[in-house]
C-alpha cells in the first residue's frame, strides 16, 4: 500500500481458504448449513478478518475485494458486525451465465426472467462487483464473449470500411446489451475486461510484444479508427 500506492487488494480464491474441503465437490445451494459447520476453516476466517481490519484501520480509503464463489454470508459486512470486512465480492455467477446462454441457447430462447434473477441474486447489504467476462472465461480454456458471438469473422470482417455482415452486426449489438444489463443490474461496481477488445489472441499478442506490437497489429487490421470493435466494443477507436 505504501510502496506501490495500491488502492487496495483483490483476495484471490478465498473460497478455497474458508472451507476445509476448499470448495471441491460443493454446489453451494445457499442453505446455511453449507456455511456454518465443521467444514468451515475458522483460522482462515480469522486471518481474513484480521487482514481487512488492519488494512481499513491503517488505510481508511483502502478497497478490498473477495473472489468467493460460495456465497458465504457476511463476507462484505464489517468486522465489528461479525463479518469478514471486505468492501466488495465478485459476482462470479454472472459471466458463467452469459457463457452458458451463448453456448446453449438461440437468441429467441433467452429467458429474461432467469437473466435478471442471476444478475440480481446477491445478499442484501453486501456490495458486489459485476462483470460480463474475465480471464477465467476468455483465457482459461474458453473464448471471450466477442468470439462466442462473432467467432472467425472477427479476423476478416471487423473493418468499418467494408459492409457489416449479419454476424458482426448481431455480435456487436448483443455484446453491447450484455454489458449494459450487467452494468445496470449486476452489482454496486463494474469490472471492465480488456478481452472485450477481441479476446485471447489480441491479449497474447500484446503480452508477448509489450504493447507496441499490439498497436502494429491493430494497424495491420485497418488502422486507427477503422475497426468496428475498437469503436464499438472497446471505445475511442484508438
Amino acid at each position: 500500500m505504501e510502496e506501490y500506492r495500491f488502492d487496495g487488494f483483490r483476495f484471490d480464491g478465498v473460497t478455497s481458504m474458508m472451507y476445509h474441503h476448499h470448495g471441491i465437490g460443493s454446489m453451494f445451494s445457499g442453505d446455511y448449513s453449507e456455511y456454518f459447520g465443521l467444514q468451515v476453516d475458522e483460522d482462515s476466517l480469522v486471518y481474513l478478518m484480521t487482514a481487512n481490519h488492519v488494512l481499513h484501520t491503517l488505510y481508511p480509503d483502502c478497497i478490498t475485494i473477495a473472489e468467493d464463489v460460495s456465497g458465504m454470508p457476511a463476507v462484505c459486512r464489517a468486522v465489528s458486525e461479525g463479518g469478514l470486512g471486505f468492501d466488495y465480492r465478485l459476482a462470479m455467477a454472472i459471466p458463467d451465465k452469459w457463457i452458458q446462454i451463448l453456448k446453449e441457447l438461440a437468441d429467441e430462447a433467452w429467458d429474461m426472467g432467469n437473466i435478471v434473477y442471476t444478475l440480481t441474486n446477491r445478499r442484501y447489504g453486501e456490495n458486489c462487483i459485476a462483470y460480463a467476462e474475465s480471464h477465467d472465461q476468455s483465457l482459461v480454456g474458453d473464448k471471450s464473449l466477442a468470439f462466442w458471438l462473432m467467432d472467425k469473422e472477427m479476423y476478416t470482417n471487423m473493418s468499418s470500411l467494408i459492409p457489416m455482415t449479419p454476424v458482426i452486426d448481431r455480435g456487436i449489438q448483443l455484446h453491447k446489451m450484455i454489458r449494459l444489463l450487467t452494468h445496470a443490474l449486476g452489482g454496486e461496481g463494474y469490472l471492465n475486461f480488456m478481452g472485450e477488445l477481441g479476446g485471447e489472441g489480441y491479449l497474447n499478442f500484446m503480452g508477448v510484444l509489450g504493447g507496441k506490437g499490439y498497436l502494429n497489429f491493430m494497424g495491420e487490421l485497418g488502422g486507427e479508427g477503422y475497426l468496428n470493435f475498437m469503436g464499438e466494443l472497446g471505445g475511442g477507436g484508438g
